[in-house]
């Protein structure tokens, strides 16, 4: 009855939608004047615009759904192109076409494809060339996905980065309708039902919660909803206040529109619900892969939560987690719950960095800090009547180096809103 016509609702949307994506493309492929402009090797940038590579180029220029070509000049030794030239051109988000001096060497699609391509010495020449990419955005983000070493041309005498500096042209800017087809994981009720519900007639000694990318836009919404979905689920299993472990977002170039450490911010104030356990990721995840690859690290310390809370083992389970600040003499004094057996610098800069100081302006700036004791001290000589100080308050934090001793790393923070 109503779970049948609700299955039949979502199959006619789902329809809907993809005759109107078949339609997008086929307008983006008209609209797109890239080719008849010869953009494929393109004679005059002058026009076209500055960009970062790696990077997501929704935060440097305006673009959103569509098409928009890149390009760069690299330069080639008389006997290095007279051999085989390869690209690496990391994942290119979503679909791409490569070209070099006006020649495809190359076409991928998908977002999470690591893209190696070839050029031959018949299409390259001595001196100046020029490589294309054309990219074919389907939503959310695009650009470039990689470490910067790894965007780079490979010669038969060396290797040559081609991060850095590359213009950029939008051909089509044009958002494409049904990027979020109707599915269990969003129709409401649907997920629950199906994948929740039929558990609670099982014991189960906890639960571990890995998510929250997608809820960035609006962290304040759920610093309501995910504390709420836990209380209602130890309600729905009438077992007490099992452990609820959760991981904290880990850095990551997200789109500039979204707010990854106001997220972490409301998984951190979830903590104050009973018997639940983060574990902060902010220093293994990857610039350029919401799905970092270290999940073992993760687990490790996931694991660690719930040795203590589901075990009771007398061990040392999180970073340390902001507890206090007070202000004397133009420094913070920061203090922290959960320091083990002392505050430490860790990490892969090997320093205590990642900390902003502002005064009554509200202005943040980069801050000093050290330990002394059990605390933390930051300043800026700048500033002196500081009001405020936060920690790794970035999307991917150029680097953040708190740790305790049992190198467990601090979350991000700030002292006030």
């Amino acid at each position: 009855g109503k779970e049948a016509g609700k299955t039949a609702e979502i199959a006619q949307k789902n329809d809907e939608i993809q005759k109107a994506a078949e339609e997008w493309r086929k307008n983006i492929e008209r609209l797109d004047s890239g080719f008849r402009k010869g953009w494929e090797r393109p004679s005059d940038v002058s026009e076209w615009m500055q960009v970062m590579m790696p990077g997501i180029i929704e935060n440097q220029i305006n673009f959103s759904d569509g098409v928009i070509w890149l390009t760069k000049e690299f330069w080639l030794s008389k006997e290095e192109s007279t051999h085989p030239v390869i690209f690496t051109l990391g994942e290119i988000d979503d679909n791409d076409q490569t070209f070099v001096n006006g020649h495809k060497i190359g076409e991928t699609k998908g977002y999470n494809v690591f893209r190696r391509y070839e050029a031959m010495p018949e299409i390259l020449q001595p001196g100046k060339n020029i490589i294309v990419i054309r990219i074919e955005d389907t939503g959310g983000r695009s650009g470039i996905s990689c470490e910067t070493k790894q965007l780079k041309i490979i010669t038969s005498r060396r290797e040559r980065l081609l991060s850095g500096d590359w213009y950029a042209m939008p051909a089509v800017n044009l958002v494409r309708p049904g990027n979020h087809l109707l599915s269990p994981n969003n129709y409401p009720s649907c997920l629950y039902n199906g994948m929740i519900h039929p558990l609670i007639r099982y014991a189960i000694r906890g639960v571990i919660w890995y998510q929250g990318e997608a809820n960035a836009g609006n962290p304040d919404l759920y610093a309501i909803r995910f504390p709420a979905m836990i209380t209602d689920w130890r309600k729905q299993w009438g077992l007490g206040d099992f452990p609820f472990l959760f991981v904290q977002l880990a850095n990551f170039e997200a789109n500039k529109n979204d707010n990854w450490p106001g997220l972490r911010e409301a998984q951190l104030k979830t903590l104050s619900l009973p018997n639940t356990g983060m574990a902060v990721t902010i220093d293994i995840g990857d610039p350029y892969d919401i799905h970092p690859r270290n999940k073992q690290e993760a687990g490790y310390r996931l694991s660690l939560a719930a040795r203590k809370l589901a075990y009771g083992e007398n061990i040392t389970y999180s970073g340390p987690l902001f507890k206090s600040v007070r202000y004397e003499n133009g420094k913070a004094m920061l203090e922290f719950d959960h320091i083990g057996s002392g505050l430490s610098v860790g990490g892969p800069c090997g320093c205590l960095c990642g900390f902003e100081i502002a005064g009554n302006d509200n202005v943040f700036v980069d801050a000093r800090a050290e330990i002394t004791g059990n605390r933390v001290v930051v300043w800026n000589e700048n500033v002196k009547d500081p009001v405020a100080v936060r920690y790794g308050w970035a999307n991917s934090p150029r680097c953040t180096g708190l740790y305790n001793k049992e190198g467990l790393p601090a979350s991000p923070f700030r002292t006030k809103p």
